[in-house]
Parts: C-alpha cells; sequence; structure tokens
C-alpha cells in the first residue's frame, strides 16, 4: 500500500472519534489523504441505504460502491471490516449479527470481486460464527478432525512434490525459488457444499489442498518464464499421480474476471485398498500468489485508484449498475418478506400500547414506565432508547420501532436456520452435540453459543 493509504487507516479511528479533521488532516498530512478518508467513511455508511438487506439491495450497494468510489478506499474499508470482525465479542448479540449479515452480504462479496480472495475467506468465515455458530461448529468441528488425520499424508505429498520439482533440471533454468504449502478450508464454503450444493461429505473433493508458488528468474521475458514454469510444473505433477482432467482449470490462460490467474489441478491419490478424496493443487508465480491474496485492485493502490486505465477498463462494465441503482432507489426498496396487514396492525397496536400519551412518538419517560413493568430498571430503558432512536431526538418514532421490530424477526429466523442447519449438518457428518470434539470446541466459541 501506498502512504496515503496507510495514513488514512492510521488517522481513521481519530477522525471518526472527532480528535481530527478532514480540512485539518487536508492541511497537515495530504489533500489525497483527506480524500481517502472522505471515501472511506462514505463506504461505511452504505449498509444504512436500505432498510432491509436482501439479495437484490446487498448486490447493488456492492456495484455501487465499486463503481462510485475510489478503489484504495474500497480496499482500506475492507481491511478496517475485518479488524472489526475480529473484536466483535464486545457488542451485543444482536448488534454482532446485524454487522455480520453486512460483512457477509456486502463486504465479503465485494473483497472477492476486487481479487481478494484470501481477506473474503476470512470475513466468510468470521461472519459465519456469529450468523449460525452451531453450524459454524460442526462444520469446523468436521474439518479440525478430517486436517488432523490427513496432515501427515499432506506432509508427505508436499515433500514428494517438492523433490521433484527441485530435481527437474528445466525447471531449475526458470526459477529461482519453489515453496509448497497446505492451503485453509474455508468454513462457510465448505457450509455451501454440504448444504447448498447437496454433496456428501466424501464429495467435498478439496480438503486435500497444496498451492506451489514459484519464483522465477528476474530479468526481461519474467513473465513469460513465469507461466513456462506453471506448465512444465504441471507436467511433473502428472509424473507423480493420476490427474483428474475433467477437475483441472486453466486460470493462467483464461484469468478470472477479476485478474485472479493460476492453474488447478486435481489429482487422485488413492492407493490400493485405501480410497481418499481428490487432492487439488493450485501451481502459480509469486506474482500470481501476491495478485490472489491482495486482489487485483491492490496494484492500483500505487498508482492513485482509478486513475489506471487497466483499472478503469477493469470496472467499466461495472458502470451500467449505475441505471440500476437509479431504478431502485436504494431508500425506497420494498422488504423481501413483505407481510400483510395483520403483521402491521399488530406492530401498531404494539407501538400504541406504548405509546401511553398517544401524540406519536414513545418518549424515555414511557419506556422506562414500560421496562419497570416487565422488572428492567431505567438503565435498561436509556440503553434501548439509545439503540432504537436512530435520529437521536430522544424519543422513537412508528417508523423506529418497525424497524427494531424487523430487527428482532430477523434475528428470530437466524436461531431458526441455525438450527436447521445444524440438524442437517448433523445427518450428513454424523454428529451430534454430545460428540467429545463438539464439547471441546465449542467452549473456544463461547460466547456465540450462549446465548441460545
Amino acid at each position: 500500500m501506498d502512504a496515503e493509504v496507510i495514513s488514512a487507516g492510521m488517522l481513521r479511528e481519530a477522525l471518526e472519534a472527532g480528535a481530527i479533521t478532514l480540512h485539518e488532516v487536508k492541511a497537515q498530512i495530504s489533500t489525497s489523504t483527506a480524500h481517502l478518508l472522505h471515501e472511506g467513511m462514505r463506504i461505511r455508511l452504505l449498509p444504512s441505504k436500505v432498510e432491509v438487506l436482501d439479495d437484490e439491495s446487498a448486490s447493488a450497494l456492492r456495484k455501487y460502491c465499486l463503481t462510485y468510489y475510489d478503489i484504495r478506499a474500497v480496499i482500506l474499508e475492507l481491511a478496517l471490516k475485518l479488524d472489526m470482525m475480529k473484536h466483535l465479542d464486545y457488542l451485543p448479540r444482536y448488534l454482532q449479527q446485524i454487522k455480520s449479515l453486512e460483512i457477509l452480504k456486502i463486504y465479503a462479496p465485494l473483497a472477492h470481486a476486487v481479487g481478494a480472495g484470501a481477506l473474503s475467506h476470512e470475513l466468510e468465515d468470521l461472519s459465519f460464527q456469529y450468523l449460525f455458530p452451531y453450524s459454524y461448529l460442526y462444520v469446523d468441528t468436521w474439518l479440525r478432525s478430517y486436517e488432523a488425520e490427513v496432515r501427515p499424508l499432506l506432509d508427505v505429498y508436499k515433500e514428494q512434490l517438492l523433490q521433484a520439482l527441485r530435481a527437474d533440471t528445466e525447471l531449475d533454468t526458470l526459477v529461482d525459488d519453489i515453496s509448497i504449502h497446505g492451503r485453509y478450508k474455508s468454513r462457510f464454503s465448505t457450509m455451501k457444499k454440504l448444504l447448498r450444493d447437496g454433496r456428501k461429505p466424501e464429495e467435498v473433493n478439496d480438503l486435500l489442498g497444496l498451492r506451489v508458488i514459484l519464483n522465477p528468474h528476474q530479468g526481461d521475458g519474467m513473465s513469460e518464464k513465469g507461466e513456462t514454469a506453471c506448465y512444465r510444473t504441471h507436467e511433473i505433477i502428472r509424473t507423480l499421480w493420476k490427474e483428474v482432467p475433467s477437475r483441472t482449470k486453466n486460470y493462467i490462460a483464461r484469468p478470472k474476471k477479476n485478474g485472479y490467474r493460476s492453474l488447478h489441478v486435481a489429482v487422485d491419490v488413492s492407493e490400493e485398498g485405501k480410497i481418499r478424496p481428490l487432492m487439488e493443487i493450485q501451481i502459480r508465480t509469486e506474482e500470481m500468489d501476491d495478485l490472489a491474496s491482495g486482489g487485483a485492485a491492490s496494484h492500483s493502490l500505487y498508482k492513485g485508484g482509478l486513475t489506471d486505465p487497466d483499472e478503469a477498463k477493469r470496472l467499466k462494465t461495472i458502470m451500467m449498475a449505475a441505471a440500476e441503482l437509479a431504478a431502485l432507489r436504494l431508500r425506497d426498496l420494498p422488504t423481501a418478506n413483505h407481510r400483510g396487514g395483520l403483521d402491521m396492525d399488530h406492530r401498531n397496536r404494539i407501538f400504541r400500547l406504548l405509546d401511553k400519551n398517544g401524540d406519536g412518538r414513545i418518549s424515555f419517560e414511557e419506556l422506562t414506565e414500560v421496562m419497570e413493568e416487565l422488572g428492567a430498571g431505567s438503565k435498561d430503558a436509556q440503553e434501548l432508547m439509545q439503540l432504537l432512536d436512530s435520529n437521536c431526538d430522544g424519543s422513537l418514532s412508528s417508523e423506529e420501532f418497525d424497524l427494531f421490530q424487523k430487527q428482532v424477526e430477523f434475528l428470530r429466523n437466524m436461531e431458526e436456520r441455525d438450527d436447521h442447519y445444524r440438524n442437517m449438518l448433523g445427518e450428513k457428518l454424523q454428529m451430534s452435540d454430545s460428540n467429545g470434539l463438539i464439547q471441546v470446541y465449542r467452549k473456544e466459541l463461547g460466547d456465540k453459543l450462549s446465548v441460545y
């Protein structure tokens, strides 16, 4: 990242706390740093542009963000969101879930869109923990158990491949260094394969995974040497194990839209009398790996965001989102699960019961009276008022109360879904809450599971 992005990251918290102003940043640091901070604050407000974060509105927000915001500010905001997700434990449960839904719907796909795959997976998994903690527990326990079983096997394959690559004289003329790493398996991605795609555990084929990273010789034609080295590595792999051609994906010759380049090869490592899942091997150069980790956007950080012609070309197709967004009129989007008049009447009736003087607003005194009748104190009423009073005028309108009701409904739905997913995963993975490893790992999740 360039100095402006790093400066903006360092100053963001101070700006939010009111310790410094954009005018002061512009005068004392630089205009570009002030611009990035301003862009970041605008991106932060994206979720507030919609009433209900359904798939349609989340997609519109992502396209809007990629179209109209400095991509350096997008990357910075993603990094800040990751830091936030790592420190959510201090928040109330409902806020953890609301923020996690924003991450899962907007920011994790946004990270994927700019090519930051590793960041996208980490955001997904952290959101998964908070939104569906029991389902996460089942998937995590199964993967940990499997990883413990295959780790020694993976080490053997890794060493076998490394020796074969280093012994190849043709490859030696192309690269300075070779490294091989085991791959982290995304918990959220695994759940989707098991539940959405309907796969059996033995059909999740990329549980065994290696990544080969090649560092080509410096000098002219370095990029071409790197590509040649990747294809040579592919040939060597085929001498060690049986390739499954239908699962080979050449993203070097045909890069993904976000710029991702790599060669994916699946091989059968089963032995006589011992059937094992396929092993996926990703082959790439250091430059390709940097691109996969930081995203195509990270390369434009040195070139002033969208001022780079290649970056502008990459985002040109997304400009069509402007017309879509204008049509959607973000602030007027209907809810995904529109309910009939009965629910609305019920909500209005509850509001009228709380609005004791009938002035159309619930005051702090009225809320305190109701809370005391329920056995809570004025401190609880004050915290609830601060939570629900979105415009900070010291009272609750019917619109604010209706939004609160929808949030309560959302939390209930999350719990029901988690319970449903847990039952499905329990059947597929042959697990139950009495499983010994489940008991061990649930202690690590702690508060995320204590709310049910």
